[in-house]
C-alpha cells in the first residue's frame, strides 16, 4: 500500500486502504464444527425443519427411500454412519431437485441380537433364560430394543440425518407385529405355500436355534477328515471281499449315513493293496473301489506304497454295502446312489450320505426314498440321542462350539472296527453364527418352511428381479442367483423373542387350521396386546366355540427375523399415508443380497406377485487404511462418535461423499485428515465467496450479453456442472458429484476465477461493468454451490446460507437446485478458454521459476514476453488483456517462436516465454507497475483506473 513517508514541500501520500473493497465476512475460517453443528440441529428441531420440508413438497412427486431396519442392540458403528448418510444425501438430493422425499427411519427389534445380550445379563447371574417367565424375558427384551432405540436415534440424528424421528417404526409396535402375524398367515392358507417338514437345516448349538442363509457367515475352520471303508454286500462276485472308500471332513456324521454317492461321469477301479508302509491301518490285499483319478492320492495319505488296478468297476452294479458300525446295531443295508453334486476333485470320488446332516444328502435320499428312513441322532443341545448306538451322549460340539468327544469317538470305534483306512485335518470354509461366531451343524428338525416351487415363487422373484434397477449392476446377478438356487426358506425359530407362528396344528393329522375366523382373532388379539398376546391367552380365546383346544397343537415356534423385516413393506410403505409402495429405493449393505432385499423380495412376491422395490443400491463394507477388516482385536475399529467430537459430521459425511462406496472402502486417521483438508478448501472458497458479495444487490447484476467473456466462460461451466450433478445425484454417484464439484471450486473457480478476477473485485470502480459482472457470476456460483453441496455438507451450507441470507426460519435445506438458462451454455465459448488456459498455465510456469530464483516477488513485477506459433493459441487471445490473464503487470503477446532458452512446457507446444521485469512506476492502491502511473493529475501514485475508482469513491462518500 502508500507509503506515509514525505519530504519538505511534499503532501503526504494517500492512504488508499478505506477505498479498496476487500472481502468482508463474519464467516469464520475456523468451522468449529463439532461446537457449531449442535447448535444447527437444536436450530432445526425447532423450526420443525423435516414438517416444513413435507410442507413445501405437498402435491410433488413422490420419492421413497425405504429404510432397512438396524437392530437396536448397542451403539451406531462406522458402518451404520455410512449407510444412514448415503441414506440422507439420496434424500436431500431428491427433495432438492423437485421431489417430495420423505424418510421414514425403522429399527429391528425381534431375534438373535436382542435374546442374545438379555441370555448374556442372566448367564453372567449364573442363571439359565429358560428358569426366567417367558412374559418377563420378553418384557426384558423389549425394553431393550426400546432403550438401544433412543441412544442410537441420537447418534444417527448427530450426524445430520433428517428424518421423521418423531414417528419411526419398529418391528415391536403391536400394529407392526399384528401385520407381520397377518403376513405369515396368507402363506398359511391353502397353495400359500407353507408346510412343516423334517429336514436337515443349518443350526446353532450355541443359540439352540435353526438359523438361515441371511444369519450364516463363512470362517476358515480345522475340520478331522477320515477315509472310511464299507465293504461291498451285494455286488458283481470280483467284488467279494472289497470295500468302497468314503472321505468326510465331519466324522460325528457316520452314524447318521444311510447312503453312498457316486458319480455316473466318474471312471472308478478296483485296487488291490502290495505294500504299505509303517503306520499304515491298510494290509497287503486289501481291495478298495476308487475314483482313478484320486487313488494316487488316496493311497498317499493311507500309507500304501504299492498297488494295481485289478478292473475298471461300475458303481451302478454295487446294489449295497455294510455299514462300518455293522455288528453293532447299524444292520441296515448301505445303497449306492447316483448324485450329480459327486466329483474327483478331493476324497474318493464316493460321498457318504447322511440324509439327516447334509442338504445335498437329503435331497438325494428324498428323491429315491422319501421321508422314511431318515434319522433323527442329534439334539438341539449338539448331543447324539438316547437310541443312537454306540454314541448316546457323545457331544458333537460344545456349548462354546468347540469339537466335542463324538468325533475322537467315532474314530476310535471305526479303527477298532478296521474300517478306517486314514485320518487327518483339513483347514476350509466352513459355516459359523454371525451372532456368537460357533460353527454350526446340519441338523435333522421339524421346521416350518415356504415353498419355493408351489407357489412359483422362485419363479416371479427371479422375474422381478429382471425388472429392478441395481446399482451397481453386478447386485442384479448376485440375487439373481441366490434366488435361482436357494432351497425352501425356514421361517421357524426355537426362540422367546420375536413374533411367533400363529398356527394351530391338529394332533391327529398335522393339518394347518385354516378359518379366517380363527386367524382374525390372532391378528386382533397381537394388534391390542402385542405377539406377547399368542403366548399369554389360552387356545380356546383363538379357537372359540368352534373347535375343541385339546385336538390342536399350539405351535410355539417364533419367526426367522428376516421375516419380520422382510414385511415391512406392509406395515411401513402400505399402512403410512404419506408412503407408497413398492418403494423407489432400498439401499443396504451388500450382504443384504442373501438378507433384507431377499426377504423382502420373497415375502412381497409371495403375497403380493411383484417386489417391493423399483430400485436397489449396494455400499460396500468400511476397512481400515491398510485394507484389513475393522475388529477389537486388531485396535483398528474407527467410531464415528470420535469423528464427530473430534471434526464434525460434515467431515465424515465428507468422507462418505468422496469415497467409491459401491466397493468396500478405506477409513482411518489419514484419510480423515484428507477429507480435512479438502473440507478446508471448500470452506474457504465460501468463506471467499461470501467475502466478495458483501452488500449484493439486483440493482448491480449485468446481463449475459453485457458480460466480459471470462464471466461467460464461467457460467457455461457452471452450466455444465449442473448437468453432471443432477445426473450423478440420479445415478447415486455421489464421488462423482464431489470431485467434480470440489475440483470446479478448487482449481476453476479459486485457482483461475477468483485469482484473475481479484484485482477487479478489490481495485474497479463500483461501477465497473467487469467488477459487477463478476459479483453476478459469484451470486449464481453462491446459490448453485450452496444448493448442490446441502446434501453432502449439510451443516457447513446451512452456515454459509445463513452468513448470506440471515433469517429467524430461513434455511439452504428448504431449496432447489436452481434452474440455470440455456443461454449460459456455450461450448465454442468453452473451448476458446480451455486454449488461454493452456497458454497461460505456461506463462504461471514461467513466472514460477522467476520466484524460486528469487528474480521477482510477486507476479505483478513481471512483464513476459510471450511467443506463440499455435495458431490456434492465437487466435483464442484475441481481444483478451494477456496481463490481466496472467496478472502481471504488463505482458505482450508475439507471433513467433521465440529464443531458444525460453520457457516452454512439453504438453503445451507452440508456446514460448521471456520473464521480464515490468517497466514503470507502482501503483500504490493495486500494486500494478505501469508507466501511466501518474497520468492523471491529482493523482500522482495510481493508474489511471484507480485513480477513477477513487474519484467514484470520494464522490460516494460526499454525497
Amino acid at each position: 500500500m502508500a507509503s506515509d513517508s514525505k519530504t519538505d514541500n511534499e503532501t503526504p501520500a494517500r492512504d488508499y486502504r478505506e477505498t479498496i473493497f476487500l472481502p468482508e465476512t463474519p464467516f469464520p475460517m475456523k468451522a468449529g464444527l463439532p461446537q457449531r453443528e449442535p447448535e444447527w440441529l437444536a436450530r432445526w428441531e425447532k423450526m420443525d425443519l423435516y414438517g416444513r420440508l413435507r410442507l413445501e413438497a405437498k402435491g410433488r412427486e413422490p420419492f421413497i427411500l425405504h429404510d432397512g431396519p438396524p437392530y437396536a442392540n448397542g451403539n451406531i458403528h462406522i458402518g451404520h454412519a455410512l449407510n444412514k448418510t448415503l441414506k440422507d444425501i439420496v434424500v436431500r438430493s431428491q427433495q432438492m431437485m423437485g421431489k417430495d422425499a420423505n424418510y421414514v427411519p425403522g429399527w429391528d427389534c425381534h431375534g438373535l441380537p436382542i435374546e442374545w445380550q438379555i441370555e448374556e445379563k442372566y448367564r453372567a447371574k449364573g442363571k439359565n433364560k429358560d428358569e426366567v417367565p417367558s412374559s418377563e424375558f420378553r418384557r426384558e427384551c423389549r425394553d431393550f430394543a426400546a432403550g438401544w432405540i433412543e441412544i442410537q436415534k441420537a447418534e444417527f440424528k448427530r450426524l445430520g440425518i433428517t428424518g421423521d424421528w418423531d414417528n419411526p417404526y419398529t418391528t415391536m409396535a403391536f400394529g407392526a407385529e399384528a401385520k407381520i402375524v397377518e403376513e405369515f398367515l396368507k402363506f398359511a392358507r391353502e397353495g400359500g405355500g407353507l408346510y412343516r417338514g423334517s429336514k436337515p437345516v443349518m443350526w446353532s448349538i450355541v443359540e439352540k436355534t435353526a438359523l438361515a442363509e441371511a444369519e450364516v457367515e463363512y470362517h476358515d475352520h480345522v475340520s478331522r477328515t477320515i477315509f472310511v471303508k464299507f465293504p461291498v454286500r451285494k455286488g458283481p462276485a470280483e467284488l467279494d471281499g472289497a470295500c468302497v472308500v468314503i472321505w468326510t471332513t465331519t466324522p460325528w456324521t457316520i452314524p447318521g449315513n444311510r447312503a453312498i454317492a457316486f458319480s455316473k461321469t466318474i471312471g472308478y477301479g478296483l485296487y488291490r493293496i502290495e505294500a504299505v508302509d509303517e503306520g499304515s491301518l491298510s494290509q497287503v490285499g486289501d481291495l478298495l473301489v476308487l475314483a482313478d483319478g484320486l487313488a494316487d492320492e488316496v493311497f498317499k495319505a493311507a500309507k500304501v506304497s504299492a498297488w494295481e488296478r485289478k478292473q475298471a468297476v461300475d458303481p451302478s452294479t454295487i446294489a449295497t454295502t455294510a455299514h462300518p458300525f455293522a455288528g453293532q446295531g447299524y444292520e441296515f443295508d448301505v445303497p449306492l446312489l447316483a448324485g450329480d453334486f459327486v466329483t474327483d476333485e478331493t476324497g474318493t470320488g464316493f460321498v457318504h450320505i447322511a440324509p439327516g446332516h447334509g442338504q445335498d444328502d437329503y435331497e438325494l435320499w428324498m428323491s429315491s426314498f422319501g421321508q422314511k428312513g431318515i434319522p433323527d441322532t442329534v439334539n438341539a443341545e449338539g448331543v447324539y440321542y438316547d437310541h443312537v448306538p454306540l454314541f448316546a451322549g457323545k457331544f458333537v460340539l460344545t456349548r462354546q462350539g468347540k469339537e466335542g468327544t463324538a468325533n475322537a469317538a467315532v474314530i476310535e470305534e471305526l479303527q477298532k472296527a478296521g474300517r478306517l483306512l486314514s485320518q487327518g485335518k483339513l483347514t476350509h470354509s466352513y459355516p459359523h453364527s454371525w451372532r456368537s461366531k460357533a460353527p454350526l451343524i446340519f441338523r435333522n428338525t421339524p421346521q416350518w418352511f415356504i415353498s419355493m416351487e408351489t407357489n412359483n415363487l422362485r419363479e416371479i422373484a427371479l422375474a422381478e428381479i429382471d425388472k429392478t434397477r441395481f446399482v451397481p449392476a453386478a447386485g442384479r446377478n448376485r440375487i439373481y442367483s441366490m434366488v435361482e438356487g436357494r432351497p425352501d426358506w425356514v421361517v421357524s425359530r426355537q426362540r422367546a423373542w420375536g413374533v411367533p407362528l400363529t398356527l394351530f396344528v391338529g394332533k391327529n393329522d398335522g393339518a394347518i387350521l385354516r378359518d379366517e375366523a380363527v386367524n382374525n382373532r390372532i391378528v386382533e388379539a397381537v394388534k391390542a396386546e402385542g405377539a406377547d398376546a399368542w403366548f399369554d391367552k389360552p387356545a380356546s380365546y383363538f379357537l372359540g366355540e368352534a373347535y375343541n383346544p385339546d385336538d390342536f397343537e399350539k405351535v410355539t415356534d417364533i419367526l426367522d427375523v428376516w421375516f419380520d423385516s422382510g414385511c415391512t413393506h406392509a406395515f411401513v410403505l402400505e399402512d403410512r399415508a404419506d408412503l407408497r409402495s413398492p418403494a423407489d429405493l432400498y439401499l443396504e449393505g451388500s450382504d443384504q443380497h442373501r438378507g433384507w432385499f431377499h426377504s423382502s423380495l420373497l415375502e412381497s412376491c409371495g403375497t403380493r406377485g411383484h417386489a417391493p422395490y423399483k430400485q436397489v443400491l449396494t455400499h460396500g463394507f468400511t476397512l481400515d487404511e491398510q485394507g484389513r477388516k475393522m475388529s477389537k482385536s486388531l485396535g483398528n475399529t474407527i467410531v464415528p462418535q470420535k469423528i464427530v467430537e473430534q471434526n464434525g459430521a460434515d467431515i465424515l459425511r465428507l468422507w462418505v461423499a468422496s469415497t467409491d462406496y459401491w466397493e468396500d472402502q478405506r477409513i482411518g486417521p489419514e484419510i480423515i485428515k484428507s477429507n480435512v483438508e479438502a473440507y478446508r478448501k471448500l470452506r474457504n472458497t465460501f468463506r471467499y465467496m461470501l467475502g466478495s458479495l458483501t452488500g449484493f444487490s439486483d440493482a448491480e447484476r449485468v446481463p449475459l450479453a453485457d458480460m466480459p467473456e471470462l464471466e461467460r466462460a464461467i457460467l457455461h461451466r457452471l452450466f455444465e456442472l449442473d448437468e453432471l450433478v443432477r445426473k450423478a445425484y440420479n445415478d447415486y454417484d455421489f464421488k462423482r458429484v464431489f470431485h467434480a464439484v470440489s475440483n470446479f471450486m478448487t482449481v476453476d473457480l479459486s485457482a483461475f476465477y477468483f485469482d484473475i478476477r481479484k484485482d477487479a473485485l478489490y481495485c474497479d470502480a463500483l461501477s465497473s461493468t467487469r467488477r459487477r459482472a463478476c459479483r453476478t457470476v459469484l451470486d449464481h456460483l453462491f446459490m448453485s454451490l450452496t444448493a448442490w453441496l446441502a446434501p453432502i455438507l449439510c451443516f457447513t451450507t446451512e452456515e454459509a446460507w445463513l452468513t448470506r441470507f440471515p433469517s429467524e426460519d430461513g434455511t439452504v435445506h428448504t431449496r432447489l437446485f436452481p434452474d440455470l438458462p440455456a443461454e449460459w451454455r456455450n461450448d465454442a465459448l468453452a473451448e476458446k478458454w480451455r486454449k488461454v488456459r493452456e497458454l497461460r498455465r505456461v506463462v504461471t510456469g514461467a513466472l514460477e521459476v522467476e520466484r524460486r530464483e528469487k528474480r521477482i516477488g510477486a507476479s505483478l513485477e513481471a512483464a513476459p514476453d510471450v511467443y506463440v506459433t499455435n495458431a490456434e493459441l492465437l487466435a483464442a487471445m484475441e481481444g483478451l488483456d494477456l496481463a490481466e490473464i496472467a496478472i502481471t503487470s504488463q505482458a505482450r503477446l508475439i507471433d513467433g517462436e521465440g529464443p531458444a532458452d525460453a520457457f516452454r512446457l512439453e504438453d503445451v507446444p507452440g508456446v514460448a516465454v521471456v520473464p521480464q521485469l515490468a517497466q514503470g512506476k507502482k501503483c500504490a492502491r493495486s500494486w500494478k507497475i505501469l508507466p501511466e502511473v501518474g497520468s492523471v493529475p491529482g493523482f500522482p501514485d495510481l493508474t489511471p483506473r484507480d485513480a477513477a475508482a477513487v474519484q467514484e469513491f470520494d464522490a460516494r462518500r460526499k454525497g
